[in-house]
């Protein structure tokens, strides 16, 4: 079995699953008590946190903990819009493609009175610094761009974004989830005030995040009960699942130049593979994407009986999100850099692992041109394609 679904989960990872196990034997006690056992627990939370925020370049106090990603960019992006509606700026920027759980929230938003602006993405995948500061005016509150996508796995120029917010007195959140542990991040270099992460995407475990808040911004609670998390976040926290995710982040940012160097190859060698299938398309920027990241459109074909295939095969890809891939609608991100309907249907999402060989990306090569030209051999699409009574779009 092949596992290119990295995007979305990963494996745990031996060090994470031995000091989960670990802390969930020894630091069984409430870190809000006061007696030994608490402590100690508080003691693993503390540690966790400043390791988490050491890798980051944040102060440990500038670390809230989470349960993921859609939590933390809940929290961040609410947080943003009450602080803009005190000061009577009601209006949000963000991108076309970005995950659910900020599209949604903007949604909500949106129904309670506040302007959102989604800017376009262009064909690359790529949110244009220019396009961000026009779109800024004096109502705007918060910009929140995601780091890299989650399907396409461009890499958004967020210190430039980052630099414009700043200059023009504007809240920066961006959703890291997809960036944390494959590139190097650095919130104060990089301009940013709130980031999301989650730690199933670097083999921690599920259902643990973090949310970096920069000092000075306030946050507002989604979950009222307690004090924990310095009264922003209530509910006792899960001491051994905070300090896996620690120990996995710090892991995997200690190896991510190694690991880059290696995945990137195979990626593309993956992707001048697959390219040679006609009326084949890399959707995003060929270079400006994370090292794991590989999305394809094939045309006449869809994408759901492509993975099933596949995975008879031993493959388990994905044609998107997590989150979305049991809709049979196609991909939004596709459909917000260019793509028609009927060839974001025909989507590939291959996502690498650290553990990838050079002979599974020879068989992953060799299985999808199979699979493409099996499942085009009775296309009634494919047919009228190739007869000329419909015009090739790719």
């Amino acid at each position: 079995m092949i596992y290119v679904d990295n995007a979305a989960t990963t494996r745990m990872s031996d060090i994470a699953i031995k000091v989960m196990i670990e802390h969930m034997k020894e630091s069984y006690g409430n870190p809000s008590s006061l007696y030994e056992f608490g402590q100690q627990a508080k003691e693993v939370l503390e540690k966790a946190r400043g390791d988490v925020a050491e890798i980051i370049n944040a102060e440990p106090d500038e670390i809230i903990f989470t349960s993921g990603g859609s939590e933390a960019d809940n929290q961040a992006i609410i947080s943003a819009a009450e602080l803009g509606r005190k000061n009577g700026k009601k209006h949000i920027i963000s991108s076309a493609f970005e995950h659910h759980a900020v599209l949604h929230t903007l949604e909500k938003l949106k129904k309670q009175g506040y302007k959102i602006t989604l800017l376009d993405v262009h064909e690359d995948g790529l949110v244009r610094p220019e396009e961000v500061e026009a779109a800024i005016n004096d109502e705007t509150c918060l910009v929140t761009i995601m780091y890299a996508n989650n399907e396409i796995g461009t890499i958004q120029p967020i210190k430039e974004i980052g630099e414009i917010c700043r200059r023009k007195k504007v809240i920066f959140h961006t959703d890291a989830v997809q960036a944390i542990g494959h590139v190097p991040i650095d919130v104060v270099k990089e301009n940013i005030d709130m980031l999301s992460s989650s730690s199933h995407k670097f083999h921690g475990p599920k259902g643990v995040g973090f949310l970096y808040v920069k000092k000075g911004i306030s946050l507002t609670n989604l979950i009222e009960g307690g004090a924990q998390e310095r009264g922003k976040r209530a509910g006792t926290e899960n001491v051994p699942g905070i300090a896996a995710m620690a120990a996995a982040l710090k892991e995997i940012n200690d190896n991510m130049e190694k690991n880059t160097a290696y995945i990137s190859v195979i990626r593309d060698k993956i992707i001048n593979g697959l390219s040679e299938i006609p009326h084949s398309i890399l959707n995003g920027d060929a270079k400006k994407r994370l090292p794991s990241n590989i999305n394809f459109c094939f045309e006449g074909i869809e994408g759901e009986s492509l993975l099933l295939l596949l995975d008879d095969k031993g493959i388990q890809a994905s044609s998107g999100s997590a989150c979305t891939s049991g809709s049979l609608d196609p991909s939004h991100v596709l459909l917000a850099i260019g793509r028609v309907h009927d060839v974001a249907h025909g989507s590939l999402r291959i996502s690498l692992g650290e553990d990838i060989t050079d002979k599974d990306a020879d068989y992953i090569i060799k299985s999808v041109k199979e699979v493409v030209d099996y499942l085009r051999s009775f296309s009634p699409v494919w047919r009228d394609l190739t007869t000329g009574k419909a015009k090739h779009l790719i």
